[in-house]
């Protein structure tokens, strides 16, 4: 991979039976591939088995040796090559899914000093209220949340063909883009330079 590129995990968070996630998920790849500076990973949680159930063990102290299901490691494996990531979400009652919730609960290390982007959908609000929430967690782990994000309202029926029907949108997720790739090298120069201190 070259040095100017990033390795980039898009995470779409709802599992839901008829969820538009993998939609929005298709399209934001769609979008990153094509700004050049990121080596593209969907990492659908649909496809993996993420119990809601936790261990008695804090992955922030147990490390490596914390106790994760043997069908988690590709999950996991994913999660720590990424340079920066951009999780893909609906609202569901003010906030996100507990899909994206226990993703993020069974893992530590792999979100500190890396950014995170966030596009979200559903409603009048367009996902906004998870998002909130998803910033206050993420900086918790000691993550770099990108301020600008992309919120889709009304989903069902502002999307044609897979694709947003308002045509700014492709400029506004360049600049998520763009942002995120800034934020991308910094920290991963920042991590190769000293390790976080997490």
């Amino acid at each position: 991979m070259d040095i100017n590129t990033h390795k980039l995990v898009v995470v779409v968070g709802s599992v839901r039976e008829g969820r538009f996630g993998p939609v929005v998920g298709s399209w934001v790849a769609e979008q990153a591939r094509g700004h050049g500076g990121f080596d593209v990973e969907v990492v659908d949680l649909a496809e993996h088995d993420i119990p809601l159930a936790l261990p008695d063990a804090y992955p922030s102290v147990a490390g490596a040796s914390y106790p994760r299901p043997a069908s988690m490691a590709p999950l996991t494996a994913a999660l720590d090559g990424a340079d920066a990531f951009i999780m893909v979400t609906p609202e569901y009652n003010r906030s996100y899914p507990a899909s994206l919730k226990a993703a993020i609960d069974w893992h530590y290390t792999q979100w500190a000093a890396k950014p995170v982007a966030f596009v979200s959908y559903g409603g009048g609000a367009g996902g906004r209220h998870a998002v909130l929430h998803l910033e206050n967690v993420m900086g918790e782990l000691h993550a770099v949340t990108i301020r600008d994000g992309l919120a889709f309202p009304l989903n069902r029926v502002a999307w044609e063909d897979g694709r947003p029907a308002d045509p700014e949108s492709a400029g506004y997720a360049k600049k998520l883009l763009d942002q995120l790739s800034w934020w991308a090298g910094a920290l991963r120069t920042a991590r190769e330079a000293v390790p976080y201190p997490a």
